[in-house]
C-alpha cells in the first residue's frame, strides 16, 4: 500500500507498476494475514443469493470469489480494480466463472449501470479515491433504492502496530518521506470517523454506521514478517531504493523490533479497522 499518490493516475500508475508487482510477489501471504478481516467483511456484507455486487479493489479475487459463491448462479458479481497486473492473477484464479468477473477500472468514476446493484462492498480498497466524496456518490447511483454499501478499512496507523511498528522501525534508518496530509487518498484516508461520516453523508448515502473492529494478525515466521514488512508498506519503496548495507541495518532492526510479537514461532501484532454500513 502507498501513500504517495494523489491523483488518480497516480494510484493507476503505482499499482500497475512497482505497487502491484510487489503486491503481486507478496500476495499468497498478505491474503494469509487478511483472511480474518476478509471473512469479517462477508458476515458485515451479508450477501445473499441472487444478489448483484461490486467488489470495489478486488485485488486477486478471493473477496469476489467468496461473494460470488455466496449470490450463487442467479447473482451476479463484478470484480473492479485499477491494477491489471493484480486483475491477472485474479482472472487466473477464477477463470469460467459465470457470475464472477473482473474488469479494470476506477470504481470512483467508470460508467456503471444505474439503480442496478443491491451491494456495493470494499476490503481496503476505498480509501484512496482522490475526490471521495465524488467517487462515493458516483457508487451510491449505482445501487438500487433498497441497496446497501458495506465494506472495512483502516483505522490510524498508531491502531495498527502490525504496520506502524515495522515503518517506524523502518524510518529509524530510511529517509523518512514528508508527512501526508490527513485524510488524503492512502491505506489510512479514512481512519477518521468523523471524516469518514463526511465523505459518505456528503456523497447521499444514510444510516451511516462504523464499528470498530479488533483483530490480531498473524503475519508469520520472524523471517517471513521481515521480509514482507521490507516489500510492503510505507517504507518499501525507499528500502527498494536503498544500498544493501543499509537494508540490512533495516533488517537487523526490523528482527529486534518484532522478535518481542512471536508467539508460537509466529509474529502476532494487532489491527484495527472500521466495519462500514451505509444505505443510498
Amino acid at each position: 500500500m502507498s501513500q504517495q499518490a494523489s491523483t488518480t493516475v497516480d494510484q493507476a500508475t503505482y499499482w500497475n507498476e512497482g505497487g502491484g508487482r510487489r503486491w503481486v510477489s507478496n500476495l499468497d501471504r498478505v491474503e494469509r494475514m487478511l483472511a480474518p478481516l476478509a471473512d469479517e467483511l462477508v458476515r458485515h456484507a451479508a450477501p445473499q443469493s441472487g444478489e448483484a455486487v461490486i467488489d470495489v479493489g478486488c485485488g486477486g479475487g478471493l473477496t469476489s470469489k467468496a461473494f460470488a459463491e455466496a449470490v450463487g448462479p442467479a447473482g451476479e458479481v463484478l470484480g473492479l480494480d485499477v491494477s491489471a497486473v493484480i486483475l491477472e492473477v485474479a482472472r487466473a484464479r477464477f477463470p469460467g466463472e459465470a457470475n464472477l468477473r473482473f474488469v479494470e477500472g476506477d470504481a470512483g468514476s467508470m460508467p456503471l449501470p444505474s439503480g442496478h446493484y443491491d451491494l456495493i462492498t470494499s476490503r481496503f480498497g476505498v480509501m484512496f479515491f482522490p475526490e471521495p466524496v465524488a467517487a462515493f456518490s458516483h457508487l451510491r447511483a449505482a445501487l438500487k433504492p433498497g441497496g446497501r454499501l458495506r465494506f472495512i478499512c483502516w483505522r490510524e496507523m498508531a491502531l495498527n502496530p502490525w504496520m506502524g511498528l515495522a515503518a517506524s522501525t523502518a524510518f529509524e534508518i530510511l529517509p523518512r518521506p514528508a508527512p501526508s496530509v490527513r485524510n488524503s487518498p492512502g491505506p489510512f484516508g479514512l481512519a477518521d470517523e468523523r471524516w469518514l461520516r463526511q465523505v459518505l453523508e456528503g456523497a447521499g448515502f444514510r444510516d451511516v454506521d462504523a464499528r470498530a473492529h479488533e483483530r490480531t494478525l498473524d503475519l508469520g515466521p520472524l523471517e517471513e514478517a521481515v521480509e514482507q514488512m521490507t516489500r510492503m508498506g510505507p517504507a518499501a519503496p525507499v528500502f527498494d531504493e536503498a544500498d544493501e548495507p543499509t537494508r540490512e541495518r533495516v533488517r537487523v532492526a526490523l528482527r529486534a523490533a518484532l522478535a518481542p510479537h512471536v508467539r508460537d514461532h509466529r509474529v502476532v501484532l494487532a489491527s484495527s479497522t472500521w466495519l462500514v454500513s451505509a444505505k443510498p
